[in-house]
């Protein structure tokens, strides 16, 4: 168990959710969440967009059926105003929702197409000492040919918010190697408070978004922001790579799915259990059924079509293989 870590500890989990796809994977979320960890005591925290110029349309939650659901499984809705992100960059979600969180009491953030499929409780988070997903590909920055490398672009980074980049290095990959830097997919993070880690993360996304370091001059930042700026924030407030044991999230206990065509293709027998278990009540069925890709994936059989075109034991190396052979199959959804 990590230091500091107990069995007793209480704590918030907070997912995003708003029109569209997200309420129903959120519904998904909640019920998974109920289902495999009967014993999590915490609240469950569905963090709600509120309508204003920063958005063209009214992007809360606006089905009914899910929302009655999801009342059910005594999921509570968090409104949260868009001040800096919005329609133009939803992952911004993340970061501003965070300032309207309860302070001062422990969360853990998972993206919405997050299925649990263990019991929570069983993972030994430190909340003192943060991390995130680990389960990424070298998808930023992406090196120029004469441009700045590994080094020069993330120690400029580091050097703008004072932090120690030395530190922050793995040592077991090579320099010039995405890996040997501190790199994480956004998909769950954690702290001891929302606030705290909300106003930094905040903090630092706005200055490398407005006011990035030259040696970014040729790198993209979208969709990449979150990811970029969140190793810096976990970095600072004293957490790393290391502060979890592996094979809990992303693993055991949790399952980062991301669409449901990626989901029947290369994810564990564990996790297609759990999401055809949670969706069979009539009541929920009722409401997912109203979103195509849940319908023909789960209800309609198409999920399996998926699933048999791929040996789970021998996947292609690259999300991008994948994509592809289910797109000539004729079966990707979005």
């Amino acid at each position: 168990m990590a230091a500091g870590a107990t069995k007793s500890q209480s704590y918030n989990v907070v997912i995003v959710g708003q029109r569209g796809r997200l309420q129903y994977e959120a519904l998904l979320f909640a019920a998974s969440l109920r289902a495999m960890s009967p014993g999590f005591k915490g609240r469950l925290l569905i963090a709600e967009p509120q309508p204003n110029d920063r958005w063209s349309y009214d992007p809360r939650m606006g089905n009914g059926e899910i929302l009655e659901c999801l009342d059910d499984l005594e999921a509570e809705v968090i409104p949260f105003e868009n001040r800096h992100f919005g329609e133009m960059y939803p992952y911004g979600n993340k970061i501003e929702m965070l300032a309207y969180l309860p302070e001062g009491e422990p969360f853990v953030f998972f993206d919405t197409d997050t299925l649990i499929t263990g019991d929570l409780t069983r993972v030994p988070f430190d909340f003192s000492r943060p991390t995130a997903s680990l389960r990424r590909e070298g998808t930023w920055p992406q090196i120029e040919l004469y441009g700045p490398g590994y080094t020069a672009i993330w120690k400029s980074l580091y050097d703008k918010f004072g932090l120690d980049f030395e530190s922050s290095l793995d040592p077991a990959w090579p320099e010039e190697f995405w890996r040997h830097y501190l790199y994480f997919n956004a998909g769950f993070f954690f702290y001891e408070c929302p606030r705290v880690f909300g106003a930094r993360f905040l903090d630092y996304a706005l200055k490398i978004k407005n006011h990035s370091p030259e040696e970014l001059v040729c790198q993209e930042l979208d969709p990449w922001l979150d990811q970029v700026a969140l190793p810096l924030v976990i970095h600072g407030l004293g957490g790393g790579r290391d502060t979890l044991p592996e094979g809990l999230l992303d693993g055991e206990v949790s399952c980062h799915y991301r669409m449901f065509p990626l989901l029947y293709a290369r994810e564990s027998d564990r996790a297609i259990e759990v999401l055809e278990r949670v969706t069979a009540p009539n009541k929920i069925k009722k409401a997912l059924k109203q979103y195509d890709p849940i319908k023909r994936m789960v209800y309609n059989g198409r999920g399996a079509k998926v699933r048999a075109l791929f040996d789970q034991d021998d996947l292609p190396r690259k999300e991008q293989a994948i994509r592809n052979r289910i797109k000539k199959n004729g079966f990707w959804m979005r």
